[in-house]
């Protein structure tokens, strides 16, 4: 991207951090990943994908979150706790019969970002796992209390996990 183009992203960004960030990088011709990277550096970390299992075991563990799949033809929420998972053949596992399941290729995932921003005039917390392309392969949501509030346990668990994977040295 050319720096003028990439201050244009930052500059757009600093003025709506709320911007959906697929539709920001479809209508700017960038990916996913650049849109996430040029909101104020306050609102967004960034870890290597090797972090990938370990971030997925700590979601596990919060509760119920959203989970989110946004492709340029549907967006599908999950609502509910992410399963524990593990690697095996290949893939991470998410090991549960019913409701939310199924095979991830973490080895695709190149960044998870963590992200506190506002949208859609409330707070929002978000880990984003970036594929070697640059595009999301979902986001996971700090869920939300009776008061639509982000849960504060969730935010803390968000907040200590982002400072610790984070601060890891890549693999």
């Amino acid at each position: 991207m050319l720096s003028k183009d990439l201050a244009d992203l930052r500059a757009y960004m600093a003025d709506n951090p709320g911007a959906v960030i697929e539709d920001v990088a479809r209508e700017r011709n960038v990916t996913p990943r650049a849109v996430i990277e040029a909101l104020p550096s306050s609102m967004v970390r960034m870890a290597g994908g090797e972090h990938f299992a370990a971030a997925m075991q700590d979601i596990a563990q919060w509760g119920e979150v959203t989970l989110i799949v946004h492709t340029d033809d549907a967006i599908f929420e999950f609502t509910g706790a992410i399963p524990a998972g593990e690697i095996g053949r290949g893939y991470f596992n998410l090991m549960q019969p019913k409701g939310l399941h199924g095979h991830l290729r973490h080895e695709r995932c190149a960044a998870v970002a963590f992200v506190e921003r506002p949208f859609m005039g409330k707070a929002s917390a978000f880990v984003a796992f970036v594929n070697a392309g640059g595009g999301i392969m979902f986001k996971v949501f700090v869920g939300r209390d009776e008061t639509r509030a982000l849960r504060s346990d969730q935010l803390a668990r968000f907040q200590q996990l982002a400072l610790r994977i984070a601060a890891l040295p890549a693999a």
